[in-house]
């Protein structure tokens, strides 16, 4: 399935059957790193350079709470 690159507009063509949601592919003509959201339908978004993710953020907003104890 082709999508294009959210940055440059590069016609990307990804294989739905050998990529799952959560992974990276990189763009080959700008560079950017880019994370499959959902393969039904097929969606792409761009890495966050800052790594943030909601799994570690609630675990930090958890250890906060237990120091408050």
């Amino acid at each position: 399935m082709s999508v294009v690159c959210p940055e440059c507009d590069n016609p990307l063509d990804i294989d739905v059957d050998d990529v799952d949601a959560g992974e990276v592919v990189t763009c080959d003509e700008c560079g950017t790193d880019l994370e499959i959201v959902s393969v039904d339908p097929l969606e792409i978004a761009p890495v966050e350079e800052e790594g943030y993710d909601d799994e570690d953020d609630d675990l930090l907003a958890d250890d906060e709470d237990e120091e408050d104890e």
